[in-house]
């Protein structure tokens, strides 16, 4: 279920970037500081009938995009991505999901360091899930948060 506060930050995260949207990625929960989001098999199989590694890549890397809209003011800050490794560790031979979370602890200091420096790194570390909820991927990744600068407009949706 998604909150009603973030069905537009849902909505726009889907289908904002041609490539996310050609995923088939679906938002399954959204709510504070929290989601959960799927990747079908469908579209996303390789030459051997597994999910493509790059569409993996993709879900753990959009992961620090969500939270972020789950977490901040998207009008005042946007997110980037600096770092993402991810292991393999099973093929993934269904659709998968990943779950991310943030606590209020760790968004408080995001914003307050956001808000003093203009920039804040957070860290994740996931793990990229099969419809068994065997872990296929773990993904680690370093996101950043960037206050949008005066007289730029929010590439987000109001």
């Amino acid at each position: 279920m998604i909150d009603e506060k973030y069905k537009k930050a849902a909505d726009f995260a889907v289908s904002g970037i041609e490539a996310i949207k050609r995923t088939g990625i679906r938002v399954l929960e959204m709510r504070d500081r929290y989601a959960k989001f799927l990747m079908p098999l469908e579209g996303n199989v390789n030459h051997v009938g597994m999910m493509y590694a790059g569409s993996l890549f993709t879900i753990g890397e959009f992961t620090g995009g969500i939270i972020f809209g789950a977490s901040f003011d998207y009008n005042k800050f946007f997110p980037i991505v600096k770092e993402v490794n991810i292991r393999f560790r099973r093929p993934a031979m269904t659709d998968v999901t990943i779950e991310v979370e943030l606590s209020k602890e760790e968004v408080k200091r995001i914003q307050k360091e956001a808000e003093e420096k203009g920039k804040a790194d957070f860290t994740l570390d996931l793990e990229i899930k099969d419809v068994q909820g065997e872990t296929v991927s773990l993904v680690h990744g370093i996101w950043q948060m960037r206050k949008i600068p005066e007289g730029m407009e929010s590439p987000f949706p109001k």
